[in-house]
């Protein structure tokens, strides 16, 4: 599955979507869930801590694959809204669950 996830990844452009988060001029205050990248990020990575969650995936594997808690904290802000605007609670929650157990 981590192949698969991965090749996933690479056909919805998380490579350069990672890239522009973690670039030194990135603005995480304004960025917006609906922008491409920030989306990529967003959307990926709730899938990932949605199949955590679930046990289809494991925490400890995924945590030495990926540094989540730095992806959420460079699109924190851009979820936080979109979630506060859709009155969503659960919106990107997987992410940020996942994300907070990597700190």
């Amino acid at each position: 599955m981590i192949l698969e996830l991965a090749k996933w990844g690479a056909m919805i452009g998380l490579q350069d979507a990672s890239r522009k988060i973690f670039a030194d001029d990135f603005d995480a205050a304004g960025a917006n869930a609906l922008d491409a990248e920030i989306q990529t990020v967003l959307v990926w990575n709730e899938t990932i801590g949605t199949l955590v969650k679930n046990h289809l995936l494991d925490r400890d594997l995924v945590y030495d694959w990926l540094w989540v808690a730095g992806a959420w904290d460079r699109v924190a802000p851009a979820a936080l809204e979109a979630r506060e605007q859709a009155g969503v609670p659960e919106l990107f929650a997987n992410f940020e669950e996942l994300a907070k157990g990597q700190k």
